[in-house]
């Protein structure tokens, strides 16, 4: 990974590869989390006109790091929690088609409007006790990303302030948002293992 005369991270994406390589041989029980169900592996880069169709039926422009590493290193396949989510293609899950909560999430994220409706928050947000709210409406502007069990998602904003970043997602069970590093800072971490912190 380098970092361009702009200040923005791009990606080199053999050094990305050789690390998932070294992962692997250091892991080979597949034992770190979501290891299991990634195994290391990458799945090809995005073609760019499946990129350029996807944020023309959205209306938005995804967010450098994440658009150069669809474009450069890998559509979904290894990464944090249980793995990196393709941005058109079906989720890769280990089980039952049915079984897996992740697809609704991707299809709930992708309704007419949502991406290009900016995120609205700012900070650390947790629901009242006895207060009701709309988790789909929490979370416009906002990509599931990767799957981080028990209801939770890391989520990247696409639209709003908090662009470029991730959030993490946990509406479901402890009814939370808690803001999380850049796209680019978080892979990377995840990739030299560094533990993810909340």
């Amino acid at each position: 990974m380098v970092t361009d005369s702009g200040g923005t991270a791009s990606w080199d994406p053999g050094a990305v590869r050789s690390r998932l390589a070294e992962l692997a041989r250091r892991d080979p029980r597949l034992t770190r989390t979501g290891a299991d169900q990634h195994g290391y592996r990458l799945e090809p880069p995005l073609p760019a006109d499946e990129l350029h169709a996807f944020e023309a039926l959205h209306g938005v422009e995804l967010p450098q790091s994440y658009r150069d590493f669809l474009l450069l290193v890998a559509d979904g396949g290894a990464g944090p929690l249980h793995g990196l989510f393709p941005l058109t293609g079906p989720t890769a899950y280990p089980g039952p088609p049915d079984d897996w909560a992740a697809d609704d999430i991707r299809e709930r994220d992708r309704r007419p409007g949502a991406l290009a409706t900016p995120f609205r928050f700012t900070e650390r947000w947790h629901a009242q006790p006895g207060r009701r709210f709309d988790a789909a409406e929490m979370v416009t502007g906002t990509l599931a990303v990767a799957e981080a069990g028990c209801g939770g998602f890391a989520r990247l904003v696409v639209t709003g302030e908090q662009r470029g970043r991730i959030w993490y997602d946990d509406l479901e069970v402890w009814p939370n948002l808690a803001p999380g590093p850049e796209f680019h800072a978080w892979y990377t971490a995840w990739l030299t293992g560094t533990p993810d912190r909340r």
